[in-house]
């Protein structure tokens, strides 16, 4: 079979109209903890009308499944979440089987909670869009919010996301690709968020002990195999601040990566980088606009790190 063209490809890989809208907006709310409904248009209805997506979730507002925060200063703009209802009845369906169970629930956790979960899934959606303007597969179950990976000795690394995307490329080959996401708004110091190279370094390493003996590297494998073939690369954003502080934040980094022995060790053999927000909605995550932590080379696509 001859590759798709791009805009059959860009067909494909928008959400099937098949499964009913409805169950559709239950999934990525219970996929993303909590979306408004312009972000729900964009992940499953770009080229719908507003009203397409407001009357069915009107009606799961009534049906007790889902509920709303008003966001402030927004022109009353609603960002809906699952009712404990709805957290119950799509906590089996199998597009969701292993999401970490954080569902968002009450009112005062979601006006708490708003500001990153909803930065999260902006993030989200510049990848969902480049997808289909180039006929790459990444929907909107292809990102996972809150994945912990264990460090031993009750650690645990915390990303805010892990996607999977899967790049065509013109002559009709596939590669599939995984990311870690740190999503960064400028609440806490730069040295802290460089700190978190150090978290992932550990878990590139970490090698649990089989029961009742030490681990060697002869028997037992790194941790991260029992879910990934490879590493995923380590893609931070970043917003909330000035482009100069951004800069100062992405230099940091760099710093990190270039200093501390292990995060040296990681850049060595896992593609990390850095990139705005802003840049990524307005050039797309697969403009020249990531910078390679690994100091290596001027600024690129994420999936050319």
């Amino acid at each position: 079979m001859p590759p798709a063209t791009g805009k059959e490809a860009v067909r494909a890989f928008v959400p099937s109209p098949i499964e009913p809208l409805p169950h559709q907006l239950l999934a990525a709310l219970a996929q993303h903890r909590m979306a408004t409904n312009r972000q729900l248009q964009d992940l499953l209805r770009p080229q719908a009308s507003r009203q397409l997506i407001s009357t069915p979730l009107n009606r799961l507002h009534k049906e007790g499944l889902i509920a709303f925060t008003v966001l402030p200063q927004s022109n009353r703009t609603r960002a809906w979440f699952l009712t404990p209802e709805g957290a119950r009845i799509t906590r089996d369906w199998p597009q969701l089987r292993g999401r970490p169970p954080y569902p968002i629930t009450s009112a005062s956790a979601a006006s708490m909670k708003t500001p990153h979960v909803l930065t999260v899934v902006r993030a989200h959606l510049t990848f969902v869009t480049d997808a289909r303007n180039l006929g790459d597969e990444h929907g909107h179950l292809d990102w996972t919010p809150e994945v912990a990976h264990s460090l031993g000795d009750s650690e645990r690394v915390i990303a805010d996301a892990l996607m999977y995307y899967v790049l065509h490329t013109g002559d009709g080959s596939r590669t599939k690709l995984r990311a870690l996401v740190e999503v960064d708004r400028a609440t806490t110091s730069s040295e802290r968020l460089a700190t978190k190279l150090i978290d992932y370094a550990r878990l590139h390493t970490y090698t649990p002990a089989p029961p009742g003996r030490r681990a060697t590297q002869a028997n037992t494998a790194p941790a991260w195999q029992r879910w990934y073939p490879v590493f995923p690369r380590i893609l931070f954003i970043l917003t909330g601040a000035s482009p100069r502080t951004l800069a100062h934040r992405i230099e940091d980094l760099q710093a990190m990566a270039a200093e501390h022995p292990a995060v040296a060790q990681l850049a060595r053999h896992v593609p990390l980088g850095a990139a705005a927000l802003d840049d990524l909605e307005q050039h797309g995550p697969m403009a020249p606009i990531w910078t390679p932590l690994n100091g290596r080379g001027g600024n690129r696509s994420w999936a050319a790190l």
